[in-house]
């Protein structure tokens, strides 16, 4: 696809998806009203929405075609966003400003950044849940109905202990670690803090457009590469990057002592690795025969990028 051509789509999608996630904004009303507008503020302080792109796109290239997915695009995005809310928090990292505006605890507060982050997470099941009520309705139950539990069911294991929160767990010991790190430790994670989302918006695109187990399974392995790929490349660039391209600071890595893929293996072998993991992603797409050329872009776009 034409450079050009794909920037237009780009936008196009992320436009749709964020008026998408306007519908599923809790009213700002009752005396909960400040945690409801801190939720809004950080879901709509915006960003690449990345990962609802990736679960639409998948479950059009298995065919489907209905609406329902779109609570599920949401959803992941809320789950996204909590994990961002509560990473800027001072006990976390302390961050004051994210693209380009104030966080969501330096304008609500820490203790309301904390209830924001919760808010968001227990909101984006409820709505996920939306996408029962048209399949549940009458005496039989659809098709898709199973469908809709299996989807949340990787929606809730791929943010948790044994996915993204297992990852970050990992990634707060490390820092306190006083032996070097290894190589498991640096996959594991990349595989659960950031992989693990990624593959969740894969299969759960294709598991609501009824994939078979083996078509979900590749595009598992098909969401690792490209969210290990995506990690390291993030160190590359942290060393060989340009910080006014990129909109932060270049060589944080080192000036704090951080181990990384790439100080364990060098810029060469990294690069080879990234370039290893993005063919393998890109040869499973490939083994698909529905329209998935944006799909693929998007992917070489995610893990090719300057910033």
């Amino acid at each position: 696809m034409e450079e050009t051509i794909f920037r237009q789509e780009l936008q196009k999608r992320t436009t749709a998806i964020e008026d998408l996630l306007k519908q599923y904004l809790p009213a700002e009303e009752g005396y909960q009203k400040t945690v409801i507008e801190a939720m809004n503020y950080s879901l709509m302080a915006g960003g690449k929405r990345l990962r609802p792109m990736l679960m639409q796109e998948t479950y059009r290239m298995l065919g489907g075609e209905d609406d329902i997915i779109e609570p599920f695009m949401a959803a992941i995005e809320m789950i996204h966003t909590y994990s961002l809310v509560h990473d800027d928090l001072p006990a976390m990292d302390n961050d004051e400003y994210r693209r380009g505006r104030k966080t969501t605890w330096s304008v609500y507060g820490d203790g309301m950044g904390v209830l924001a982050g919760d808010g968001l997470l227990n909101y984006a099941f409820e709505t996920a849940f939306r996408a029962f009520p048209a399949y549940a309705a009458g005496k039989t139950v659809d098709e898709n109905y199973p469908r809709v539990a299996a989807a949340l069911n990787i929606l809730a294991r791929k943010a948790g202990i044994y996915g993204m929160i297992g990852g970050q767990n990992a990634d707060i010991e490390a820092e306190e670690q006083t032996t070097p790190l290894t190589t498991e430790q640096i996959l594991f994670i990349h595989a659960n803090k950031t992989a693990a989302l990624i593959q969740s918006a894969m299969t759960i695109g294709a598991t609501l457009a009824g994939a078979t187990d083996e078509e979900i399974a590749a595009l598992e392995l098909c969401a690792y590469n490209v969210g290990i790929a995506f990690q390291i490349q993030d160190d590359i660039l942290d060393v060989i990057g340009d910080s006014r391209e990129l909109g932060k600071a270049t060589g944080s890595d080192a000036q704090n002592h951080k181990q990384t893929y790439v100080t364990l293996h060098g810029l060469e072998e990294s690069g080879r690795e990234v370039e290893r993991l993005t063919g393998e992603a890109v040869a499973v797409l490939d083994g698909f025969s529905g329209e998935h050329e944006f799909l693929k872009e998007l992917l070489l776009h995610l893990v090719h990028r300057t910033k």
